[in-house]
């Protein structure tokens, strides 16, 4: 055995002990220390690069490590493997990945009022916000030797009067407390209740002087980020907000990576545990300290999350779904419950999963569209969620047709070799000089927060800003010299935006001809897809009256850039709207309201879903978006007078 020692930056430490020949990767995640691995340890994106302290490793030499780096003791961890006691140094960028746990102050009326205006939106098309949860009040006489009814027969009885339901189910958890809340209270009691026609489940049991709150817990499950809230279940009050990335980013950064880890030997529990365990109950535990509640006292739960993470939630074998024909276990289910997956709140609660529509389209999807308003409104509009994989809907009130593409980590900051989440320390806009070649841009966290890397929404203005500025051509290659542009032995260029003194890592903030590239092509799929689906359609881009942009990928998208790129299409930017996580505003409507549910699986029977890789010209229509902004600059008419009056 040999003594693996994990450093930090900030220089905190991690020991843990590996056998001859373990690989480095695999004894980070089982020590739980977050190394960035977005291809899963396969050596191709170059991301878990660590920094050889002292001792041995067994190291491939690859081409994401330069010689001079390699002689500097820089190793990538997924082609490492332990051959003696060793010390690795971490960088920042590598863990950058890992989302701080974070809970919202709710006194800034920005974290709830995208809540707000959903529920003002969906009240005023007719939907009430009421639930099946109720708090009932239930006097009973005590027992005596002329009535010598058992407690929960007693209890049932008297709610069968009160509501006039026959079924009244009591479970275990109730049954166990019934006997000292009863006799502590003169057998009057508040219940709380789960309540249908035929049907009545006691979730709890208080005395009358007990503040009763019932409360509701909302997911958004990502790819690369978990949010939450928990809210007030009779109004709709944010109780607490929280975020965190999500655990099982460590087995991958897409969810074929993650399909793969599952099969191995204890795979399905691991990215399991990875989600719930590691992830969401420690969210819950924080929130509901900062709420001031019980975590017994969340009785129901809603999730909205892809297909795929769907299945690793739920513990369900996910590899059909990468398979032909693609076939889940579920798209739909209405058979989870809080003990049956290990959620840390009342063991009874009712977990609600917002319907997927396809393989590839998931309830996030059909939870943010149920936000989006656009199955409500005659004007024809499109609805994008940008993540890893970029989903779309495009219809009206009359109808609607969805379609994913494979746009891959970028979004997110995977496939970057500076690349990372919107969390401390990511550049989320910039803005460049065109004379100087100088950046000026904003940084994610606190005041003084040095850079360490560029998020999507950083990504999206920084490529803008080097085309606008001819720093790079529509190939995305570099023309312009000067301080600012870098070329490695090889030729290859890059943009420095912050030099290793000036950034929070332990080499400079850029981004490289192969990560514009890659961008490139992610922004592609995007466009692609959106010409693709407005084709099969007879649709073009101009009969599009609205576009509502969700995703995570900072603190909003810089329209105006995205379509200098040819992310978007070239419509008058007064039609786009950035609505921000609109999976979680879904699950929250969804949660807080009956109606809502049933509205959010109408809408998911209803639509249409496009396969484009059956459409023959969807690949000649991605090939022509791989260029800035386009091969097709007919297409993208405002962006061209731009440059004729840079």
């Amino acid at each position: 055995m040999f003594k693996v020692t994990f450093a930090f930056e900030d220089g905190s430490v991690v020991e843990t002990y590996a056998n001859a020949g373990d690989n480095l990767l695999e004894i980070a995640r089982e020590a739980n220390v977050a190394i960035d691995a977005p291809c899963s340890g396969n050596a191709s994106c170059g991301k878990c690069r660590v920094q050889l302290k002292s001792g041995e490793l067994d190291s491939k030499k690859t081409l994401h490590i330069a010689e001079e780096e390699y002689n500097s003791g820089w190793r990538l961890a997924c082609v490492s493997t332990v051959c003696a006691d060793v010390t690795v140094l971490v960088p920042d960028i590598a863990s950058a990945y890992k989302s701080r746990m974070k809970v919202a102050d709710l006194s800034s009326k920005e974290e709830i009022a995208i809540f707000e205006k959903a529920k003002r939106e969906i009240e005023f098309t007719g939907i009430m916000l009421s639930n099946s949860l109720d708090v009932v009040e239930v006097t009973m006489n005590p027992p005596s030797l002329d009535d010598t009814m058992p407690d929960n027969e007693r209890l049932t009885r008297a709610l069968r009067k009160f509501l006039n339901i026959k079924r009244v189910r009591i479970p275990y958890a109730v049954l166990k407390k019934l006997p000292d809340v009863l006799r502590d209270n003169n057998y009057q009691v508040k219940c709380i209740l789960r309540t249908t026609p035929n049907d009545m489940f006691v979730y709890d049991i208080y005395g009358m002087e007990d503040n009763v709150v019932t409360c509701g817990l909302a997911v958004d499950i990502g790819t690369t980020t978990v949010s939450a809230v928990i809210i007030n279940m009779e109004n709709g009050e944010i109780l607490a907000k929280g975020s965190a990335g999500n655990g099982q980013i460590r087995y991958g950064a897409d969810v074929i990576n993650r399909i793969i880890e599952q099969q191995k030997p204890g795979g399905k529990k691991k990215l399991q545990d990875a989600v719930i365990r590691e992830t969401i109950n420690p969210m819950i535990r924080e929130m509901c300290r900062s709420a001031g509640i019980s975590k017994n006292q969340i009785y129901r739960m809603c999730v909205a999350s892809n297909t795929t993470m769907n299945h690793l939630f739920a513990g369900i074998n996910a590899d059909p779904l990468r398979m032909e024909p693609y076939i889940p276990a579920f798209f739909k289910t209405n058979s989870l419950f809080a003990s049956d997956v290990g959620i840390d709140i009342n063991q009874d609660a009712h977990i609600i999963v917002a319907p997927n529509i396809g393989s590839y389209v998931g309830g996030d999807i059909t939870a943010g569209t149920l936000v989006s308003m656009i199955w409500n409104r005659p004007e024809f509009s499109l609805f994008i969620d940008l993540g890893t994989n970029g989903e779309l809907v495009f219809g009206n009130s009359d109808f609607m047709m969805s379609c994913a593409c494979s746009a891959g980590p970028a979004f997110e900051g995977g496939d970057i070799s500076c690349g990372m989440r919107a969390t401390d320390g990511a550049i989320e806009a910039c803005t460049i000089d065109k004379e100087t070649m100088e950046p000026t841009y904003r940084i994610v966290g606190a005041p003084g927060t040095k850079p360490i890397g560029l998020c999507g929404s950083g990504i999206i203005d920084v490529i803008s800003e080097l085309f606008m500025t001819g720093i790079i051509n529509p190939k995305g290659k570099f023309v312009r010299e000067g301080r600012r542009v870098k070329h490695d032995q090889y030729g290859m260029g890059s943009y420095v935006l912050a030099f290793e003194e000036e950034a929070g890592s332990v080499k400079d903030v850029e981004i490289t001809e192969v990560d514009i590239d890659n961008f490139i092509r992610a922004k592609g799929a995007i466009f692609s897809a959106i010409r693709t689906m407005l084709s099969s359609l007879d649709f073009d881009v101009s009969m599009i009256d609205d576009v509502y942009v969700a995703g995570g990928i900072g603190s909003g998208i810089n329209m105006k850039n995205a379509v200098t790129i040819g992310m978007f299409p070239d419509i008058p930017l007064d039609k786009f709207h950035y609505i921000g996580n609109s999976s979680l505003t879904g699950a929250y409507l969804m949660l807080l309201s009956t109606r809502a549910e049933q509205k959010t699986y109408e809408l998911a029977s209803n639509m249409t879903y496009l396969e484009l890789s059956t459409v023959p010209t969807y690949m000649d229509e991605f090939v022509g978006a791989c260029f800035i902004p386009h091969t097709d600059t007919s297409l993208f008419p405002g962006v061209m007078e731009q440059l004729t009056q840079q």
